[in-house]
């Protein structure tokens, strides 16, 4: 569409994301950090890995790493919270990330914590910060770590521990965490192996 610039007093042509969309450089890679966190103050979140669904390379690539993360939570005592989707069933979730009986699960769309008990699990149990993994990195990890970060909580999120369809969402999803003004306060990006769980934890999320 063009137009008449009023301070220039040229004729100009509007252009959307759209027009130049092949022109967008992606900005640098972000920095991971190293984390230690307090097992008393932190929650696991494990969402949506359910095999019918969890069924591409990269969130298969994605299940060691966050069965790493899960052996260190379950040795510290930390809470873990599974999720599924609206047609997910306990017996979907892949059995290498399988939860005990006592883990407390939420069955919701791709925000956690809309239409379920989940921030009431957190604050019985005094979370302080979350570390979100699952998939899809733009669906349900993304989603449910910016509603973390609304309500307050610190929110790690590791990259090897999200996935999605292709590299693009990842990296889309990357981005926003650290850029929204909704969570970039809050959300650092991490990895699996950059996530300690000592045994006399510090008392927050660093």
């Amino acid at each position: 569409m063009r137009y008449h610039c009023s301070l220039c007093g040229n004729w100009r042509v509007d252009h959307t994301i759209i027009d130049e969309w092949n022109a967008v450089i992606p900005p640098p890679a972000p920095e991971l950090k190293s984390i230690y966190v307090d097992p008393k103050s932190t929650a696991l979140l494990i969402l949506d890995m359910e095999n019918s669904i969890c069924n591409k390379h990269r969130c298969i690539a994605s299940i060691p790493r966050i069965k790493s993360l899960l052996n260190k939570a379950r040795q510290a005592g930390m809470l873990v919270v599974y999720s599924l989707t609206h047609t997910g069933n306990v017996s979907d979730i892949n059995q290498q990330l399988s939860p005990y009986t006592t883990d407390p699960i939420v069955k919701s769309n791709v925000d956690k914590f809309y239409g379920t008990d989940l921030e009431d699990i957190l604050r019985k149990h005094h979370i302080q910060n979350v570390i979100v993994t699952g998939f899809a990195a733009n669906g349900a990890v993304l989603h449910t770590a910016v509603a973390a970060a609304f309500r307050g909580y610190n929110v790690a999120v590791p990259v090897d521990g999200m996935s999605a369809a292709n590299l693009y969402p990842e990296q889309y999803t990357a981005w926003h965490l650290l850029n929204s003004p909704g969570s970039r306060d809050r959300a650092v990006l991490t990895r699996t192996d950059l996530i300690s769980i000592p045994s006399e934890p510090p008392s927050h999320v660093k």
